[in-house]
């Protein structure tokens, strides 16, 4: 009996320069398989989304020859709606914002900022740090504690709680005592 040491590939890298795109593409976004126009793809110039597909950038393909993005499939629906129909989504503002941002597709970015979820949530983040004292200073001075740490120690952790509830609370003491259960002298 022998082994084979072959390795069938599952997907490879397309080159845009030694490969010319189709007017239809194929894409597989995390699991979710999606088909449309390289031309909707394409439609905001600058953005990351367009450059992919400019013929600059390697491409990973699956094991069927889709074009391979590597990031959440599921809202990536939203952003091929809003690229075909200008329509901006009114369910999961806040995962499409993400998704928007890393494909960073600006007048979509802007319209998402501007909705009540949102804009909501950037004024009450801004109010709430207004209100923390010296918050800047001393988020700075725990990034230096911590790097200092990992270079003295070659570990470090740190830990953050923002807490709006109760169940929240507890999770962070529950966090914050399995560090004190680590601590080595």
């Amino acid at each position: 009996m022998s082994i084979s040491s072959e390795h069938k590939p599952i997907g490879k890298q397309v080159t845009g320069s030694l490969h010319v795109l189709p007017p239809i593409v194929e894409l597989n976004v995390g699991g979710e398989m999606y088909t449309t126009t390289l031309s909707t793809l394409k439609k905001h110039p600058g953005s990351k989304l367009a450059e992919m597909f400019t013929g600059q950038h390697k491409l990973r393909t699956d094991s069927k020859g889709r074009i391979f993005i590597d990031r959440p499939g599921t809202y990536f629906k939203y952003i091929l709606e809003y690229l075909r129909s200008n329509q901006v989504p009114t369910q999961c503002i806040q995962d499409v914002y993400k998704e928007a941002l890393f494909y960073d597709i600006e007048p979509l970015i802007k319209q998402l900022e501007d909705s009540p979820q949102i804009f909501g949530e950037h004024v009450a983040r801004k109010q709430f740090l207004a209100r923390v004292p010296n918050y800047s200073e001393n988020i700075e001075l725990m990034i230096r504690i911590a790097r200092a740490e990992a270079v003295a120690s070659r570990y470090s952790s740190v830990i953050i709680c923002v807490v709006k509830t109760e169940e929240d609370v507890a999770r962070c003491q529950d966090a914050l005592n399995s560090l004190d259960m680590d601590k080595k002298s």
